[in-house]
């Protein structure tokens, strides 16, 4: 029940319990008499009323005077600000989180948006910040990277915040723990994290469960929806509500053949899908990172399209692939999955994953030293150079998803200039809670409003022209 028709409902039954007692006091002595001689009447005895001390009275007098002003006072505020009302309440949290470990608090925090412990955005998105992507209508540019539902165990909690899209994985074929704990390691002052899980997984099935009971219940909503059909030819929302869901395809650590690994995934979890992405590029895996190569890439993406077009596709056609790739690559190899990509007509590009390396920002502390890929604050202008590089590469013509340090308005703003067509975050996320989803997206629809622009489509790539 809202917490506005709950207190309303208090304040309701509170002025008729007051509207009843003053009734009584209206029938005068001889009604109290007769209400106290019926009293005494049926139990044989004199009823006693206990008496409050002073203080006692001005106590429960004061908060249900508190109660009742609340409710009426919520009961008169907007949806707009009440919702503001409870994703700020989320900082009060944060702290907590903080205090637990990292790889506890991210469990705690998927459950949590699991069950719906979390708020629920009501308010529209700035008309700005709307685009058209693979024939998608996304309502915001904002996104959620792989790696915090990994088991798509929070598709509906997560969509529900504010993001335009979330991307769940990497999911595995078959079921891994990925690497020995502790793995995730929080370097708090740089703003950054360092993790080497490992592709920890449950397994394609487990997720394909999760994501077709999602899939049937956006279904039988459409199905008994009284709204008519639109004859749009831009899908509104995506498969598993009113968001856009990616899966991110990774391969098992014992695995000799990756092909084979990323096409169960696509047969399995594509028609759950609005768009598929193959991670090649998680420093945590032994040789993923070699599937970037051109000719390894090429024959991969050959292999992974020949399985998704054989599929049987309704009118939507199949889902887009993208390719995610690694921050710690050079000129050369940037070169080469540009050219992979536009022959082969990739949808798109995701830019970037952690990176092996430690920018002068995070030496100085001891955790630096650490095994993993460092993402956050530290990664953004390193991902930036590589966004760019391969906006330039790709001629503008590939959709490219900028992921990598993003913690601000202006950080998503940057990365859409140097040519990204949406963002994701995730280790700023991590620390900043709820609270920064809305930040952000009021933050960016601010850039794009002071610099002239009318909408994404029309900024990105807007520093090389």
């Amino acid at each position: 029940m809202p917490l506005k028709r709950l207190l309303g409902g208090f304040v309701q039954r509170t002025v008729a319990s007051s509207q009843h007692a003053a009734a009584n006091r209206g029938m005068g002595a001889g009604g109290a008499l007769a209400r106290r001689f019926c009293s005494s009447s049926a139990t044989g005895k004199t009823s006693k009323i206990p008496h409050l001390p002073k203080k006692g009275r001005l106590l429960t007098g004061a908060t249900l005077g508190l109660v009742i002003a609340g409710g009426a006072y919520v009961s008169t505020v907007d949806e707009a600000t009440f919702c503001g009302w409870l994703f700020d309440a989320t900082k009060l949290v944060n702290p907590f989180f903080a205090l637990l470990d990292p790889e506890a608090a991210h469990r705690l925090a998927v459950s949590a948006a699991a069950r719906g412990w979390v708020p629920r955005e009501k308010r529209h998105d700035a008309p700005v910040l709307e685009l058209e992507v693979w024939g998608r209508k996304f309502s915001n540019p904002v996104g959620l990277a792989a790696g915090f539902d990994k088991n798509a165990e929070a598709v509906e909690g997560l969509l529900a915040l504010g993001f335009g899209f979330i991307e769940v994985g990497s999911v595995t074929p078959v079921p891994q723990e990925g690497n020995p704990k502790p793995r995730i390691f929080r370097l708090r002052q740089e703003g950054a994290i360092i993790n080497r899980c490992g592709f920890n997984s449950e397994g394609i099935v487990a997720v394909a469960k999760r994501l077709g009971a999602q899939h049937g219940k956006r279904k039988l909503a459409e199905t008994s929806s009284t709204a008519p059909p639109t004859n749009d030819d831009v899908k509104q929302g995506g498969k598993a509500g009113p968001g856009i869901l990616g899966v991110n395809l990774g391969k098992n650590k014992e695995s000799e053949d990756a092909a084979s690994d990323y096409v169960q995934g696509v047969h399995t979890l594509s028609q759950y899908a609005d768009y598929l992405v193959i991670n090649v590029s998680s420093p945590n895996t032994p040789g993923l990172r070699t599937l970037q190569g051109r000719k390894q890439l090429k024959d991969l993406v050959k292999k992974i399209q020949a399985a998704r077009d054989e599929m049987q596709w309704g009118e939507e056609g199949p889902p887009p692939l993208l390719v995610k790739i690694a921050p710690d690559l050079s000129k050369e190899d940037l070169e080469d999955i540009a050219a992979v990509a536009v022959a082969l007509r990739l949808d798109g590009l995701i830019i970037s994953n952690t990176t092996i390396q430690r920018p002068d920002a995070v030496m100085n502390d001891p955790l630096a030293k650490e095994t993993g890929g460092l993402s956050g604050k530290p990664l953004f202008d390193l991902s930036n150079s590589i966004l760019k590089e391969m906006y330039i590469l790709t001629r503008g013509k590939i959709p490219l998803i900028g992921c990598g340090g993003i913690s601000s308005g202006e950080d998503a703003y940057k990365k859409i200039r140097a040519g990204a067509t949406l963002v994701q975050l995730y280790t700023a996320f991590a620390y900043g809670g709820p609270a920064l989803i809305p930040q952000i997206k009021s933050e960016l629809a601010g850039c794009l409003e002071r610099d002239g622009f009318k909408s994404v489509i029309e900024a990105v790539g807007a520093d090389h022209r």
